[in-house]
């Protein structure tokens, strides 16, 4: 989807599309918000049916920010000035500080996740979920889907999908998901892009290692340190060369994906890996000076990653903490128990035991807490793991 939560938020306020826009710091209110209204535009009666006749000039700029929000996402004009998600909003607004700022209403993306994803279910059945704003589906078996090359049934995908939730999207065609992942960025908004295996060294090969859906900036920089920058280079260096540099698994990964190899099918159903809650602070806190503050936090994160155990039907076994510091240096830890649970008053044990392994001296910006290796709640049990080796916690 393009743009997908400030696209959502175009569906209620059509005077702001096509204006820098960045989601984030907050969740909607919509009765503050109407209230708001009233008192700064008193001559009309303003409700919730009002919203497409919102001044501009209401809504916030990012220049009068101030706190510690990130971004959730940023409109197309918006980007154009380096503004991107999960960054932090007083560095957006030194970026662009004329862009408007909107709170995050998860609700309303729901909802409209739901909704696109159930046109596309009635074209074309095989549909992988992969988040809010994107799947993959599998066109082989779909009738007229191998039409121009998929670009019959991807023009009737975006089609559909625009007439039933007023939302655009653009679609990557290529015969697996790795090019085909890549294919969907080459002509945003509302474009189809087909690459087909003949297309791999003129359009793939080019692009930075980066494009590349796995190799992030850690990755970039070990390969541009040994002179890998583009997929090509990539792709110039033999198997073995790349596995003794990287290991045999990930070596291995990267010769086949600058290759455009990918031999994943599209998977209707999968189970997730783990669940966690975080929370990023107001301000800087300390494990001593603050320590009954970040208590509290980390109860209710606790209970938080508890309850959407039970509501999901999961139990797990290894608990872990992530920690974030002032200087934006992230701590992560865990520990795998010998009984699966969903308890809130287990997980806040073990994980305070994580919490004793980590640098605690330093301020904090962001406290996490997760749970993994999961199973269905009530599945037999099996072979005990090594329990922890440390008691007690803090906070």
């Amino acid at each position: 989807m393009d743009a997908f939560y400030a696209s959502v938020e175009w569906l209620r306020y059509p005077q702001l599309k096509g204006l820098p826009v960045v989601i984030g710091g907050g969740r909607r209110n919509e009765a503050r918000m109407l209230q708001e209204l009233n008192a700064r535009y008193p001559e009309r009666r303003w409700t919730g049916a009002d919203m497409a006749a919102v001044p501009v000039d209401f809504f916030p700029r990012l220049a009068s920010y101030a706190g510690r929000g990130v971004i959730t996402t940023a409109s197309y004009a918006a980007r154009q000035f380096g503004v991107g998600s999960a960054m932090g909003l007083m560095k957006a607004a030194r970026l662009c500080p004329q862009a408007l700022l909107l709170p995050a209403d998860f609700d309303e993306y729901r909802r409209c996740s739901r909704a696109f994803k159930a046109v596309i279910l009635e074209i074309a059945p095989v549909m992988q979920d992969r988040g809010i704003d994107e799947v993959f589906i599998d066109f082989t078996h779909v009738p007229g889907g191998q039409r121009e090359g998929g670009r019959v049934l991807a023009r009737l995908l975006q089609k559909s999908i625009f007439e039933a939730t007023g939302l655009t999207c653009s679609i990557g065609v290529a015969p697996n998901k790795l090019l085909a992942k890549m294919a969907s960025e080459f002509n945003k908004p509302n474009g189809i892009s087909i690459v087909r295996e003949a297309d791999l060294q003129p359009l793939i090969w080019p692009l930075p290692c980066r494009k590349i859906n796995g190799i992030g900036p850690k990755l970039d920089a070990r390969l541009q340190a040994l002179g890998i920058r583009t997929i090509g280079e990539l792709a110039a260096r033999e198997r073995l060369w790349l596995m003794r540099h990287f290991g045999p698994t990930h070596g291995a990964w990267l010769h086949d994906a600058a290759w455009g190899r990918d031999d994943r099918p599209v998977t209707t159903h999968s189970e997730p890996v783990s669940m966690s809650r975080e929370t990023t602070f107001e301000r800087d806190l300390h494990a001593v000076a603050d320590r009954a503050e970040l208590g509290a936090i980390f109860t209710r994160l606790c209970e938080q990653v508890a309850s959407d155990l039970a509501r999901k039907g999961y139990e797990g076994r290894t608990i872990g903490i992530k920690l974030r510091y002032a200087n934006f240096k992230t701590a992560t830890r865990d520990t795998t128990v010998e009984s699966y649970t969903q308890d809130a008053r287990r997980i806040r044990q073990v994980a305070g035991q994580c919490l004793k392994r980590v640098d605690l001296t330093a301020r904090l910006r962001l406290l996490g807490v997760r749970v993994g290796t999961l199973r269905k709640a009530g599945t037999p049990a099996s072979a005990p793991a090594a329990a922890p080796a440390e008691t007690g916690w803090l906070f």
